[in-house]
């Protein structure tokens, strides 16, 4: 959702940085000032303790050169732990936002690569809080030497002005000569480390049909692919560097000849020939710096550009008015749903109306759109049209944090996260203790958790590995019954059960509906719907029929369609064949 009035949050993060970067400006000029300490003791040392062989003065400049030396190790310290604050600053700002905002990518876009979003701001804390930073920092007090230079001699200055020039000017190549390379590596490896988590995700998949060398061939191709750029991009690369290195060497050399040459002819002491080399050193430091770090910048910028597309494209949650806890009344209006990151739609003109405590039954063959429905209904799938109210409010009005604590949502393919059985019953909030028993009970598996290791302890590991399927499934239950729910949205919630399982269900529904919560069962199997209210068939779609339960259900069982719901469907034609394929859905 955008919020067109809200401040960006990278913005946002930066202009919390500017205090800090403005004191570390700052403490950049004392420092730069400091570095004259060096250039100035060897001229003192070659033009007045060597020729007055006074070790008075030796010892009164050396003490007072390490003084000076001391307040300058002091202000770097100092330096470097404000931007280490800074950057906690930074990423305290905007984390969670680009956590919120990524969650919302990932969910209207699958498979965009918003996982990397945390990555990216990992990169971009990284870079502010480097030594590549300080280049830019030591860079505007570069003039502060070249003046010292054109003091010392004109020809020394000329020197550190075409020697930084033509450093600044490799670098600036480097960056026209291999950006485009190093962003399709970055895009190519990107693809590849994707593919390969997906990979590894069903590797018992990979095991059994012998799919190994197909996929590792297709994801060798693309990390041969991102290869190819990064070396195309490292060799262009390395001869830039590698002429860079040459001109700063080639520089102190020139320098030192230059000096040599001045002394020579006495246009200064050799004492101004050692400092100038110094001081040139410590004016293209700044924009060596630049160069080593290059690297890293063009890191932290393609991170950055990334989290501000991914941030205009979801902007941040609007702030909304608190509502009263839902009754659980939903109003589904002329609802159409496209498929995620397509104009695909895959439903359309969907209208019901459901009434608290109501249990409603959803059934219709494969690819009818039934999954679909309740996940807009949950707010898990953004609407390309129509409406879905809660308690006469739709859903644009509610808080997804506070609407959440009062939906149990059971999904079709169950994930359970890393944690205790007792986090996942209790979706990682403050513990109710005597709120997850009376959870896992009503969901009938209380006895099974008392039987793992460590009972409610028990550590699940990373999507539950440890537990079967019927056992996630029988836990995820709990975790969607948890807390009272007023609106229960079940999505095949007997796919990985036994006989034991189902009854639990089918008792667990029974107590839903004695409280007074409605509840939304997707199903194939009309055996769960003994106790339903209405029914609602779906197919390409589209709703085919919706009513009473014991209507609908003799319905679809004897083909018969009811006039009140539905015209007559002609056996042979597109409607009768329709039925017949939910029928068999139906089993």
């Amino acid at each position: 959702m955008r919020d067109d009035c809200s401040p960006s949050v990278l913005s946002d993060g930066l202009r919390a940085l500017k205090p800090v970067f403005l004191t570390a400006f700052v403490f950049g000029f004392f420092i730069n000032v400091l570095l004259f300490v060096s250039p100035l003791y060897m001229l003192q040392i070659y033009d007045r303790v060597l020729l007055s062989r006074n070790e008075g003065t030796l010892l009164g400049i050396t003490v007072i050169a390490a003084f000076a030396l001391v307040v300058y190790a002091a202000l770097e310290m100092l330096r470097s732990r404000i931007l280490v604050r800074g950057g906690i600053i930074f990423d305290q700002r905007i984390a969670g936002p680009i956590f919120d905002a990524a969650h919302r990518g990932t969910l209207r876009k699958p498979g965009g690569g918003q996982e990397t979003a945390l990555r990216d701001v990992d990169v971009l804390r990284e870079f502010l809080t480097s030594s590549g930073i300080l280049a830019f920092f030591d860079a505007p007090w570069t003039p502060i030497f070249l003046v010292a230079c054109f003091i010392l001699h004109p020809w020394f200055g000329w020197i550190g002005l075409i020697g930084g020039a033509v450093i600044l000017a490799l670098t600036l190549l480097n960056e026209l000569a291999t950006r485009r390379s190093i962003d399709a590596a970055s895009q190519a490896a990107g693809t590849a480390a994707q593919q390969a988590r997906a990979m590894f995700r069903n590797a018992d998949v990979l095991r059994a049909m012998g799919m190994l060398a197909a996929v590792r061939s297709l994801w060798r191709s693309r990390h041969d692919e991102a290869l190819l750029f990064q070396a195309h991009a490292s060799d262009r690369a390395g001869i830039i560097v590698a002429a860079t290195k040459f001109v700063r060497m080639f520089l102190q050399m020139v320098v030192l000849g230059v000096g040599a040459y001045l002394a020579i002819h006495r246009e200064i002491s050799a004492g101004s020939m050692i400092a100038a080399s110094i001081i040139i050193g410590r004016a293209l430091a700044p924009i060596e710096l630049v160069v080593a770090n290059w690297k890293g910048f063009t890191a932290a910028r393609a991170s950055y550009g990334r989290l501000a597309r991914l941030v205009e494209a979801e902007g941040q949650e609007p702030e909304r008015m608190a509502l009263p806890r839902p009754q659980g009344r939903i109003a589904v209006e002329s609802l159409s749903v496209a498929a995620p990151g397509t104009s695909r739609l895959i439903l359309s003109d969907v209208s019901f109306a459901v009434e608290p405590g109501s249990v409603v039954g959803i059934i219709g063959p494969s690819a009818a759109g039934k999954s679909t429905l309740v996940k807009a209904i949950t707010g898990v799938l953004p609407r390309a049209g129509g409406s879905v109210r809660v308690d006469g409010s739709d859903l644009e009005h509610w808080d997804p944090q506070v609407l959440g604590g009062a939906v149990g949502y059971l999904p079709q393919d169950v994930e359970l996260f890393d944690g205790t059985v007792a986090q996942n019953i209790a979706r990682f909030a403050v513990q109710d203790e005597a709120a997850i028993i009376a959870a896992a009970q009503m969901a009938g598996c209380h006895a099974l958790i008392q039987a793992l290791p460590d009972g409610y302890n028990t550590g699940i590991g990373a999507g539950g590995h440890v537990l079967s399927g019927g056992q996630r499934q029988r836990i995820a239950l709990a975790r969607a019954l948890y807390g009272g729910p007023s609106l229960v949205v079940l999505d095949e919630p007997n796919a990985s059960l036994d006989q034991a399982g189902e009854a639990a269900l089918v008792s667990a529904v029974a107590e839903l509906k004695r409280q007074g919560t409605t509840v939304l069962i997707v199903t194939h199997k009309v055996s769960l719907l003994t106790g339903a209210d209405q029914v609602l068939v779906m197919a390409d779609g589209t709703v085919q029929t919706f009513g009473p339960a014991a209507q609908v259900l003799e319905e679809v069982a004897g083909l018969r369609p009811v006039p009140s719901l539905v015209p007559p469907a002609q056996p042979g034609s597109a409607a009768g064949r329709r039925l017949a394929d939910i029928h068999r859905a139906a089993g």
